[in-house]
This record gives C-alpha cells, sequence and structure tokens, in this order.
C-alpha cells in the first residue's frame, strides 16, 4: 500500500490531526460508506432506547454521525470544530440517568481509565439504555496486524484496564475491550452490576484495510463497495478468527 503525503503524518494528538482524519474519510468515498455501516449500529439501535433520554457520542473526532442524527451530542476530550461538547469520558457532565445512549467508534481502548467510564455510565444512562461501541477485536488475524503494522499498542496480557497516558489518541491498549469483556467479563458485572453485555459481535475483517483507512491510499473504488461487503460476508463463519473489529452492546438493567 501507498502512504498518504507525509503532511498528513501528523503528531496523533493534535486537533488538527483528528480534523484531517475527517477529511480524509469525506475524501475516500469506499471509506465514508463503511463508516456509515457502523454508524448504522447506533441508527439501527434507536427504536430500542428510552424515549426520552439523551443521546451521546463520545470521541466523535472528525466524524459525520450528526448528519445523520442531528439530535446526538457530539463530543470529544480535545475542542474540535463541529463538536457540541468537550469533556473526558472520566467525568462526563450530564445529570444521573438522563442518556439513553452512548455511542463509540474505537475510543473505549484510549480511555486512561475506563472504570471510571463505566461508573459513570452506570451513573447517567437511563434504564435500558446502551453503550453502544464498535472496537478492536482480538482475534488470529487482527492480532498480528495490531501487532505488527499498527502505531498502537495492542497488549491483550496486561493485567489492568488501565493506561499509560501519553496524551488523547497515542495513549492506547487496542486489547482492552477484549479484556473487559472477554477475559475479564465476570470481573465488568460484579463491579458495574447495572451494567450488563448484551453483544459481541465480530464485523469487518478486509473492508477497513482496503479502504486504506486514515494512513494509506484505498485500494478500492467507492462503487465497489456492495461486492466487497458481499464477499466479504462469506467469510461470516470464520470472523471469530479473521475480524479486525467487534460490536460490542451494553445495557443499563
Amino acid at each position: 500500500m501507498l502512504k498518504l503525503k507525509e503532511k498528513q503524518q501528523k503528531n496523533l494528538d493534535d486537533p488538527q490531526t483528528t480534523v484531517h482524519h475527517g477529511e480524509i474519510i469525506r475524501s475516500k468515498p469506499f471509506l465514508e460508506k463503511l463508516y456509515i455501516e457502523w454508524y448504522g449500529f447506533l441508527l439501527n439501535r434507536t427504536k430500542d432506547l428510552p424515549k426520552d433520554g439523551k443521546i451521546l457520542e463520545l470521541g466523535s473526532g472528525g466524524g459525520f454521525l450528526k448528519e445523520l442524527l442531528p439530535e446526538v451530542i457530539t463530543s470529544d476530550v480535545m475542542e474540535l470544530p463541529g463538536n457540541d461538547m468537550t469533556f473526558s469520558a472520566e467525568e462526563m457532565p450530564f445529570e444521573d440517568n438522563s442518556l439513553s445512549a452512548i455511542f463509540m467508534i474505537d475510543v473505549l481502548h484510549h480511555i486512561p481509565n475506563c472504570k471510571k467510564f463505566f461508573a459513570e455510565a452506570e451513573r447517567t444512562l437511563k434504564k435500558g439504555g446502551m453503550i453502544i461501541m464498535s472496537e478492536p477485536a482480538n482475534s488470529t488475524w487482527s492480532r498480528y496486524f495490531y501487532q505488527n503494522h499498527h502505531h498502537e499498542p495492542f497488549k491483550p496480557d496486561a493485567e489492568s484496564w488501565e493506561i499509560p497516558y501519553s496524551g488523547p489518541l497515542s495513549g492506547a491498549n487496542g486489547a482492552i475491550p477484549w479484556i473487559v469483556f472477554e477475559r475479564d467479563i465476570d470481573t465488568f458485572h460484579k463491579l458495574f452490576p447495572q451494567l450488563k453485555l448484551e453483544t459481541v459481535k465480530y464485523h469487518t475483517p478486509l473492508r477497513y484495510l482496503l479502504s486504506g483507512g486514515m494512513s494509506y491510499r484505498s485500494l478500492v473504488p467507492g462503487w465497489a463497495f456492495g461486492a466487497v461487503s458481499v464477499m466479504e460476508k462469506l467469510l461470516t463463519p470464520i470472523y471469530s478468527q479473521i475480524a479486525m473489529f467487534q460490536l460490542i452492546e451494553v445495557k443499563k438493567v
């Protein structure tokens, strides 16, 4: 894969890098369609959510969810143009029992102390409210890729759920979602008795890589998205070995 221009390889923790990532998504039709599919994880659930609460997106970055769901509250830990609010997921400025949903794409594995986030989610979500997130998977293929060809740390053997803080995006452990919701799921339910894991579903083994992501040129044109999606779906029986990402849904009971 051919790398994008050097000017696009900026400091990950510079807000302008996140702004530029948004520009990349919109400039690559295949990647933009993939994000629309991922936003569908939330959009397809809206009918199941409590009707009188707010819907929050954490780590909105340079995304465009508000174009598809105008009532969503977009937010990030960095001050970014177009987002509604700026705050840390470890201390959220919302009243108790006020949120219907918290939506996140590739955010959990960047939160320095995710226990503080889950405590805040347990506090702020209404009964029946949900955390809906897409995060890195720990499959055989993804583990190889993340540990050998990706800039973020991926440490499934980490004992702690905490991540040493180096910056909003540079600090990470891509294995945190697997650690919390698979390896340590009993601990999660013990610590947060009102939060119940409902879904762990592997997805997208190939298409993000084919899109080039944020760092490489796309290997496929936008018009091929449907055909490539069909081909990828044929691999569903082995997603647990090859998926790059996982959909995680947690409900407040």
